[in-house]
């Protein structure tokens, strides 16, 4: 077993960051790490202040599901005060951030499924999720959640291991989830300042989707579209084309691999 302290002190020496996880909130346990973000943010947290919880109990995914957090995995919340302009790149900077460190960490190859979830093996180790508070033009602010299947025992889950894996269970071992969120933390900070630089993180975004040219189902509110999922825009929106040849753009959704 990797025994390693996710208490603030660990998190934070010596970090190479400027701001993003110089002040860590701990949970032993909580319901969701977003809801206690999000009431930081409105108290006027400091940018970059990250919130950690050892096992949520009500974690959150994406489209009002619940997210599996049992102890081992790794959950946590960043508050940003981005321009608006960078509000739909915080997607892309995440889940590369997610990419890097799990290849760093672990050695492990991951790619990315639009919009939101990381792969190893073809099947799920992260999710993420992104919740903003927009003030007309303005961004009051933003919460990037992470969650990362790090030491889970798939066979405690049965429920979730046709879709889902953990790094443990690809590695055969346990891994470091304190060198895990110190990367974490520091590639997240690093992608986030790059944004006014212009494209880099849009093209390799775009590189590491495995969803481009695959047959996907993509479930948006209340419609279904199937298609072959073409491209994706510089805002993040998926572009699918259908079989009558018409292109579709969609902002949000779930996309379903078909065979």
């Amino acid at each position: 077993m990797v025994e390693n302290s996710l208490s603030p002190a660990a998190i934070t020496d010596n970090l190479e960051t400027r701001f993003i996880g110089q002040r860590v909130i701990y949970y032993p346990r909580l319901t969701s790490t977003m809801d206690a973000a999000k009431r930081e943010a409105q108290q006027g947290a400091t940018e970059g202040t990250v919130v950690i919880a050892e096992e949520q109990t009500a974690g959150k995914g994406r489209i009002k599901r619940a997210w599996l957090s049992p102890k081992g995995s790794i959950a946590l919340s960043i508050i940003l005060y981005p321009s608006s302009a960078y509000l739909s790149s915080l997607i892309m900077v995440a889940s590369l951030a997610v990419v890097h460190c799990v290849e760093k960490v672990t050695d492990l190859k991951s790619q990315i499924k639009w919009p939101n979830d990381v792969l190893v093996s073809g099947k799920k180790v992260c999710g993420i999720l992104i919740e903003s508070d927009v003030r007309g033009n303005r961004v009051d602010h933003a919460i990037i959640g992470i969650g990362i299947n790090v030491n889970l025992r798939l066979s405690d889950f049965p429920e979730i291991s046709p879709t889902a894996t953990s790094l443990s269970h690809e590695l055969g071992r346990d891994v470091s989830r304190l060198a895990l969120i110190r990367c974490l933390l520091a590639e997240t900070e690093r992608l986030y300042l790059a944004l006014p630089t212009g494209e880099s993180v849009y093209q390799e975004w775009w590189d590491n989707l495995v969803t481009l040219g695959k047959k996907v189902r993509v479930s948006s509110g209340e419609a279904t579209y199937k298609g072959i999922a073409e491209s994706v825009a510089s805002d993040g929106s998926l572009l699918l084309r259908q079989s009558d040849g018409s292109l579709t753009k969609i902002v949000a959704g779930d996309v379903t691999l078909r065979e």
